[in-house]
Order: C-alpha cells, then sequence, then structure tokens
C-alpha cells in the first residue's frame, strides 16, 4: 500500500481491534507437554476473561491435582460445583481428593451425587465401576 493511501485511509477497526488470546487451549497443550506451571498460568489468564467458565474451572483443578496441590484442587472443583451442582466431573475429581484428605463420608457424597447422574457416554462406563467400587471399599452404599 502506498503511502498516501495508508495516510489518508481510515483504518479497519475490525482489522485493528486486539485479538484475545485462547488461553484455555493454551493451557491444554501446555499441559499435554507436562508444564503444568506454565499450564496454571494460561488457566488463570482465562479465568480473568471469564471467571464462572466451567470448563477453566474443572481443568484447572486437575492440573491442582496432578501438581499436588490438593487444596487448591478442592477450591476450583467446589467453585465449579456453586456456578453448577451437576458437574459431574467436579463431584467425582472432589469425591477422590476428599476421601484422599480423609473425609469419606463428604467424599461418599459427592460419588453418589456423581452416580446419581453419571456422564452418558461409552467411555464413563470405567469411571463409574471405580466410584462404585470405592464406595463398596469404604463400606458405603450408594443410597443417600
Amino acid at each position: 500500500m502506498s503511502f498516501w493511501k495508508r495516510l489518508f485511509k481510515r483504518p479497519d477497526r475490525e482489522r485493528l481491534r486486539p485479538r484475545r488470546l485462547d488461553y484455555l487451549n493454551e493451557a491444554l497443550a501446555l499441559e499435554r507437554q507436562g508444564d503444568f506451571d506454565a499450564a496454571l498460568t494460561s488457566y488463570r489468564l482465562a479465568l480473568r476473561d471469564d471467571p464462572n467458565d466451567l470448563r477453566v474451572l474443572q481443568n484447572i483443578a486437575i492440573a491442582f491435582s496432578k501438581t499436588d496441590q490438593h487444596d487448591e484442587a478442592i477450591r476450583y472443583y467446589r467453585k465449579a460445583l456453586e456456578i453448577d451442582d451437576k458437574q459431574m466431573g467436579a463431584h467425582y475429581g472432589l469425591a477422590f481428593l476428599l476421601i484422599k484428605r480423609g473425609e469419606t463420608e463428604t467424599g461418599a457424597t459427592h460419588l453418589r451425587a456423581f452416580l446419581a447422574n453419571p456422564p452418558p457416554d461409552a467411555g464413563a462406563e470405567k469411571w463409574i465401576e471405580h466410584a462404585r467400587g470405592t464406595l463398596e471399599e469404604l463400606g458405603l452404599t450408594e443410597g443417600p
């Protein structure tokens, strides 16, 4: 583009608008590479854009679990459940962290919530069996 056209042409607002980075996908890619610290930073940036994004909240909880930061993971799972108590992945993840921490009854409550409405996909069967088996090992029933 010539100097004169650039000088007198009105700016294309769409072209000049800053683009938002996709922090969630960046974080997922970093996790796949094993860089959990960088992934957690990207998840935090994604939460800054949308603090109630359930997918980000659950993924950050998983990343905290993988880095043995269980208290932080519990906090993010609980936040996801405050927003939507039907998040079965959050119930499942939270249950096992609480059981590991010795909060068996509360963990069992979350396992029961997970089993009350398990994910519909075929791959979920192993998670359902794991939840049932854990309740049996703990000597607890699936009832309320």
